[in-house]
């Protein structure tokens, strides 16, 4: 079965350590982990970004005064997914280093849960949409070879 198509932009922000987030992003790799995660044609543009701009665009667009892993900001879902996944990369670094998980690693956990909220996913409605989310997240993963983020 062929995956499904994607015009994706990837994007860095102003970051300190620039080159050790673009050493763990690949375009190839970010394009990969995001196909396998899609269920239509997409266009998305990731953005990699510090943590003053990931806590503005968490305050002024979710209410919640502070940096977080992703945001997802889904446009439309059908007949193609249009999607901006903002990771922010000090959390991102901070949260792969207290795991003891490689940087690559998270970064690709990320992008596929954004994907998926971008398509409508939600972890947030219930316990068991939680379950089935992580259960989606864990397939994908081990599809492209990577271990179960919840284990």
């Amino acid at each position: 079965m062929a995956l499904p198509s994607l015009s994706l932009s990837l994007q860095f922000g102003e970051l300190a350590d620039a080159p050790t987030h673009r050493a763990a992003l690949p375009r190839h790799q970010v394009a990969r982990c995001i196909r396998h995660a899609l269920e239509s044609d997409a266009e998305i543009t990731v953005r990699i970004v510090d943590a003053e701009e990931g806590q503005a665009l968490n305050r002024d667009y979710r209410g919640r005064d502070y940096a977080t892993n992703v945001l997802t900001f889904d446009y439309t879902t059908e007949p193609l997914v249009t999607a901006d996944l903002v990771l922010c990369a000090p959390v991102v670094a901070r949260e792969a280093a207290e795991l003891k998980k490689p940087l690559a690693q998270h970064y690709a956990h990320l992008l596929v849960h954004g994907t998926l909220h971008a398509q409508g996913w939600d972890h947030e409605t219930s316990d068991a949409d939680a379950e089935e989310m992580e259960a989606r997240e864990t397939e994908i993963l081990a599809g492209l070879g990577q271990p179960d983020p919840y284990a």
